[in-house]
Parts: structure tokens; C-alpha cells; sequence
């Protein structure tokens, strides 16, 4: 298990939140990857190797390809699937289950937290990423839900949080 104090956390929105939905062309989109980039840099530069993913729709896969990305600039990054039961993706529509499926390939190591799907799970898996990592990185955009959720645990836990903002 990667040290805590060299892990970095992801929270942010499934697509229903975002203002752009599904069009990954939006350019607030693009801006949103270019942030999540900028910040995935940043804490590698700060000394973050290890970064975990909570494997949902919108922009979790966003933040994983990400981290894939700064691993063909830097190999020792890994990265780890933090799945919340194992048919997480299995009613998602063909494009995003196979994008799914693609990143979780690429995962270096995979933690599942449920035996299966559960009114809590989903919390479950987000208190288990800021319990094992310092950093947080977020794309919120102030609503109530499991983004807000995870931020509040992480601050309750003295994790530091990096808010990326949702660009409207």
C-alpha cells in the first residue's frame, strides 16, 4: 500500500451535474481537464505518486485518464480503482462502460470496498480514498451530494483540498 502522505484523492461530478452533460467538446470541459492536469502536475512536483479513483462517471474517468496521461510524462505514478461494488458500471451505456473497462486496465492496483451494491457504498468508497491519501483534488460547483460530501469528510480529517471549480 502507497505511503498516505505521497497519495492524492479525486472528487467531482457525475455528468447530470455538469453544465456541459455529456459534450466532452464543451470547452468548459477541455478548461476543467486542463485544471485537472495543471493540478495532477502540481502534486507530483510536490511529491504525490500515487493517486486514487473513484471509477464514476463524469469526472472521475476524466481525473483517472488524467492521471494516465502524467504517467506516460512521469512512469513511477500509479494509480488505484477504488470501486464501490462490483457492478458499478454495469448499467451505463456501452461508450462509458467501455471507457470504464479501459481505465481499470490501466490501473496499477484495484480496491474493491463492497461485496456488493448498498445504500452506502458509494460513501463508503469516498471516506476510504481521503482515508488513504494527504491530498484531495475537486470539481465542485457547491451543490449538495457526494462531491460536497467528501470534501467536508476530507477537511474533517485535516486532508488538504484543492477545489478546481466547476467552470459555469
Amino acid at each position: 500500500m502507497p505511503a498516505k502522505q505521497e497519495s492524492c484523492c479525486f472528487t467531482g461530478h457525475r455528468p447530470e451535474k455538469l453544465p456541459w452533460h455529456l459534450d466532452e467538446n464543451d470547452f468548459r470541459c477541455k478548461e476543467l481537464k486542463r485544471r485537472m492536469m495543471d493540478a495532477l502536475e502540481g502534486a507530483y512536483q510536490a511529491g504525490y505518486r500515487h493517486f486514487l479513483c473513484g471509477m464514476a462517471r463524469g469526472c472521475d474517468l476524466y481525473f483517472g485518464e488524467c492521471v494516465l496521461a502524467l504517467r506516460q510524462q512521469f512512469p513511477d505514478v500509479t494509480l488505484e480503482a477504488a470501486i464501490p461494488c462490483p457492478t458499478q458500471a454495469d448499467h451505463w451505456p456501452p461508450e462509458l462502460k467501455a471507457r470504464y473497462d479501459t481505465l481499470l486496465a490501466c490501473c496499477d492496483l484495484e480496491t474493491m470496498i463492497c461485496a456488493e451494491y448498498n445504500a452506502g457504498c458509494m460513501q463508503r468508497r469516498d471516506r476510504y480514498m481521503v482515508d488513504h491519501a494527504s491530498l484531495l483534488i475537486a470539481a465542485f460547483d457547491g451543490s449538495p451530494g457526494g462531491t460536497q460530501y467528501t470534501i467536508q469528510y476530507a477537511m474533517r480529517q485535516g486532508i488538504a483540498v484543492i477545489d478546481l471549480s466547476i467552470p459555469t
